[in-house]
């Protein structure tokens, strides 16, 4: 039996660190800003990402990494002898996992590689992917760790609050009109995923604590007094609001783990700075 190795991509928002301990490979996504393309949580990290967006007002776009990509780190890990996991950003967001697909489909059909659509972003998927490298470093097998991923993807819940509608809108998730009337009755968008893997607004609440305590509220409905994993994203320099969001909730759910994590500069590109995204799974 071949020991697993993870693969994902840099829109996870896994801590180096964790990458590190936990033996998790990275393909990196390329951030755009102006006209530099930067490897998204390498050449370019978190902090420095959103001083940049918001010193110079510009725009950052995001691209995919090519099938060669995902060929190139599969290889190594074929060739050391491992089994390959590999989970993706949502597909309905990026081609991302596509073209991990297609590197699979460049090697012989007896390799064991899966690729797997998370229907996610940031750390919502981030932690399937913690999850199953410490199981695989425990001796899991690929059928074990691709089971628990899909028994985490079913039942996360995720809830992203944005600080303003501007990025939004210059990204077509909203239009103009919608972005406008929003700043100036300052509606908070509380968004979400769908079981597709599409972003949409679950709901719209006037006031930042407003929307937090409407955030928990969601929670509680879901998961009760479960016992949970609770992550929280945020934004390295725009994290006003994170404590009392973390203390919301860890008064009002019964949270086995905590952990906070920085959202990287992919993401951000489309949410901007100032976001919050709450992550929670059944223990």
């Amino acid at each position: 039996m071949a020991a697993v190795a993870l693969v994902t991509d840099s829109t996870a928002d896994i801590p180096k660190d964790v990458r590190e301990r936990l033996n998790i490979a990275m393909v990196p996504l390329k951030v755009i800003v102006g006209e530099q393309s930067y490897l998204d949580n390498i050449e370019l990290q978190p902090v420095e990402f959103y001083e940049m967006i918001t010193k110079t007002g510009q725009l950052a776009k995001s691209s995919q990494p090519s099938p060669a990509d995902f060929f190139e780190v599969f290889s190594s890990l074929i060739d050391q002898g491992y089994a390959v996991v590999c989970v993706n950003l949502s597909s309905a967001m990026s081609g991302t996992y596509q073209s991990a697909c297609i590197a699979k489909s460049m090697f012989e059909d007896d390799v064991d590689i899966t690729v797997i659509d998370s229907r996610s972003a940031s750390f919502g998927y981030g932690q399937f992917v913690v999850k199953a490298a410490e199981m695989a470093l425990a001796g899991a097998t690929s059928e074990q760790i691709v089971a628990e991923i899909s028994r985490l993807r079913d039942q996360l819940k995720l809830y992203f609050l944005v600080e303003t509608l501007e990025y939004l809108q210059k990204g077509g998730r909203i239009g103009k009109a919608s972005a406008v009337l929003g700043t100036l009755l300052n509606i908070k968008p509380i968004l979400s995923i769908d079981d597709e893997g599409s972003i949409f607004p679950i709901d719209k609440v006037r006031g930042h604590k407003k929307a937090m305590n409407r955030i928990v509220e969601m929670l509680q409905a879901d998961f009760s007094d479960r016992p949970v994993n609770l992550a929280i994203a945020k934004t390295p320099g725009f994290e006003n609001g994170v404590a009392e969001m973390a203390e919301l909730a860890k008064s009002n759910l019964n949270v086995q783990i905590y952990s906070e994590v920085e959202i990287g500069p992919v993401i951000g590109a489309h949410a901007g700075p100032g976001t919050i995204g709450l992550f929670v799974t059944p223990v």
